[in-house]
């Protein structure tokens, strides 16, 4: 598979999709040309005024700088009461592009190594598809989000007034995914990702030369006891047919051969599939840290920050989604299950735990292209997939939003 369109690609979808106009060959340009000018967390600028330009264009209510550089964009047709929400997000990463594309990024050290510029894309297709065909009744809200990457975009929108702003009776959003066959989809009712909470960990020691140790209380051994230790929270506290993640993310402290530094720092990053695992691994985490120092002659001290819930996809919202899904590609291209090893974290968490609603997941591709993972410097969001994301989306508010 090439990074152009193939034709038996296009072929393919159109078969697959309904009588939907996606101007495909316009929205892969508007996809690349964000690709080329990647912009970082809530510094979105340049893409929250290309979305908010088009938005206006196409007839849409636009309200920017919401969460700082947020826009929605608002269509109320009818006389329907039913208010839907879809979301996409906007931002890159800090990561240096490898991929030798005509379209890599321009701006050193920001790369679109999510797919973010294909998501944006994929909403704003559909954004237009909608005000031509103008074919639904209610209230469309779509919410282009910034900052996903750290965690904080969404939950930044809410606290600026979002849904108190547009209130919506269901929020969605998807994700490409690489690895999984273009043209399908998956939509799993309830966990789809993990929690996300980062602990900086401080063992305090008693410095010393490295040649008398026994007059010091060497805060690294107490640290290395402490990573090994850690270990076994997930191995031996969470039950297999549960999901959680503890990494050490760094170690940091000493400066130099022969000296036993006073304290040692550590990093660690902690995921977990449900409220009640994320709850335990804490408790286990603080009481392992806080007896290995003491253990080893020392103190510790914990900053527990916890950065996001998982997300959570309710019931009814996810079988609409997949009927959804199924009306476009068939029943057997949508899976009900994420793949195994699946443990990211993603920050719509935040919308869905103020609304019911659904994240689904949209084939990337398979093979050396389609299946190279995100956050990589050779990954790009497949174009294939543009014009059946912004068919879904269009399907989505035809079917939901009804008298």
């Amino acid at each position: 598979m090439t990074r152009e369109l193939s034709l038996q690609t296009t072929k393919l979808l159109s078969r697959l999709l309904p009588p939907i106009e996606i101007d495909t060959e316009a929205f892969v340009d508007i996809r690349r040309r964000i690709h080329a000018e990647p912009e970082l967390g809530f510094e979105v600028r340049a893409t929250s005024e290309l979305v908010a330009r088009l938005l206006r264009e196409w007839g849409y209510e636009v309200h920017t700088g919401i969460g700082r550089t947020g826009v929605v964009g608002q269509l109320k047709l009818g006389s329907g009461t039913r208010r839907l929400g879809i979301r996409a997000d906007m931002d890159a990463l800090p990561i240096v592009e490898a991929t030798g594309l005509p379209y890599a990024s321009r701006q050193h050290g920001r790369m679109h190594a999510c797919g973010h510029d294909g998501h944006t894309a994929i909403l704003l297709a559909a954004a237009k598809a909608l005000a031509k065909s103008r074919d639904f009744d209610g209230t469309l809200n779509l919410i282009f989000q910034p900052d996903e990457e750290n965690l904080c975009g969404a939950r930044a929108m809410i606290v600026d007034g979002l849904f108190e702003r547009f209130p919506c009776d269901a929020v969605y959003a998807l994700h490409n995914a690489p690895g999984v066959p273009a043209g399908s989809f998956i939509v799993q009712a309830g966990p789809v990702t993990l929690s996300s909470d980062v602990a900086d960990v401080t063992i305090q020691g008693k410095g010393g030369h490295g040649a008398m140790p026994h007059r010091a209380q060497d805060p690294v051994v107490a640290a290395a006891a402490t990573v090994t230790a850690l270990q076994s929270v997930v191995a031996r506290n969470v039950a297999p047919d549960d999901t959680a993640v503890l990494s050490v993310g760094f170690i940091r402290g000493g400066a130099t051969h022969n000296v036993i530094p006073q304290s040692v720092a550590l990093g660690l990053n902690v995921r977990a599939a449900r409220p009640e695992t994320r709850a335990l691994v804490e408790s286990r985490i603080r009481e392992i840290v806080a007896l290995t120092a003491q253990a080893h002659g020392g103190e510790a001290s914990i900053d527990y920050r916890p950065l996001v819930p998982p997300v959570v996809n309710t019931e009814a919202e996810s079988r609409l989604m997949t009927e959804v899904c199924a009306a476009l590609v068939g029943a057997d291209k949508v899976a009900a299950t994420v793949p195994r090893g699946f443990a990211g974290s993603e920050d719509f968490a935040w919308m869905l735990a103020e609304l019911p609603g659904c994240y689904v997941l949209l084939g990337n591709g398979e093979g050396e292209f389609g299946g190279c993972m995100v956050h990589n410097p050779g990954y790009d969001f497949n174009d294939e997939v543009l014009p059946l994301g912004a068919a879904c989306w269009v399907r989505l508010a035809q079917t939901y939003l009804v008298a």
